[in-house]
């Protein structure tokens, strides 16, 4: 017998982008995954990016994030590209501008899908294209003096 999707659950979501936003202010990791949270959803995938004190054999002190102005309409395309490739039921991403020290949470996304597999590789693909594509700017400064500014796009 055939497999039907006639299950409410197997229904695509009504809108599985819940959640994007580029802020000042710490991040929540819980915030993120709530707003993932979904009944018929098997799997959730959630990636968390923090400052680490290192780069390229040099000791971070801190950074600050910037961002263009289309940043925001950038990361909706990213996500919208996101949940047209795979069968998202939910999905959330935040990244962090401003002054930013070791530890801190620089960026979490988060992806719900009915199977794990799905909810892994449709993460994957959201923060890779989102440090790929997102007009995001990360200016680090070491511990010698020195500083860099890396871009994400």
């Amino acid at each position: 017998m055939a497999r039907t999707h006639d299950h409410p659950g197997e229904q695509a979501a009504q809108d599985p982008i819940r959640l994007l936003d580029i802020r000042d202010t710490p991040l929540s990791v819980d915030e993120i995954f709530r707003a993932v949270g979904d009944d018929a959803a098997g799997g959730m995938a959630l990636f968390v990016g923090t400052v680490r004190n290192h780069d390229d054999g040099q000791d971070v002190g801190s950074l600050g994030y910037s961002c263009h102005p289309t940043a925001g309409d950038e990361l909706r395309r990213v996500a919208e590209k996101v949940v047209a490739e795979f069968p998202v039921r939910a999905l959330a991403a935040v990244h962090r501008v401003g002054e930013l020290g070791v530890g801190d949470l620089a960026v979490v996304v988060a992806v719900s899908c009915a199977h794990r597999g799905e909810a892994f590789d449709a993460c994957r693909k959201l923060i890779d294209d989102l440090k790929h594509e997102v007009p995001i700017w990360k200016h680090q400064r070491f511990s010698d003096g020195t500083e860099e500014w890396v871009g994400s796009c």
